[in-house]
């Protein structure tokens, strides 16, 4: 089993920087395969970024050269540096875990991030 806790969202102008945090439980985090998601109000739910156990990353276009994932293994914690931030970046932002292969089994509650024009 893993749990997933989010934070660090909040309101933010346009152009700034938030940085999320999910901190995970459980003994297999190493093994994981991280993400973050969102979903806009009336909207569904889009993939942002992942982040594999070894540390390579991937991002959707829309944040590609704005947001940043990493993970610190000992800290069972994955992050995302959204710099730049625009407007439509407001979502609620969650964490998920999953096997390497793809899926995600477990999720966070979600943390609110708002950016303002």
């Amino acid at each position: 089993q893993v749990q997933l806790v989010e934070s660090g969202g909040g309101l933010v102008q346009a152009g700034g920087s938030l940085r999320l945090s999910c901190a995970a439980s459980g003994r297999t985090f190493g093994s994981y395969a991280m993400a973050w998601f969102r979903q806009a109000p009336g909207k569904e739910r889009e993939f942002v970024a992942k982040c594999w156990s070894g540390g390579a990353t991937y991002y959707a276009d829309s944040v590609k050269g704005r947001f940043t994932m990493s993970r610190d293994n000992a800290k069972k914690t994955v992050y995302l540096q959204m710099n730049s931030l625009k407007p439509e970046d407001t979502a609620v932002y969650y964490c998920a875990a999953g096997p390497e292969a793809g899926g995600y089994g477990y999720w966070g509650q979600g943390t609110q991030v708002t950016v303002s024009s």
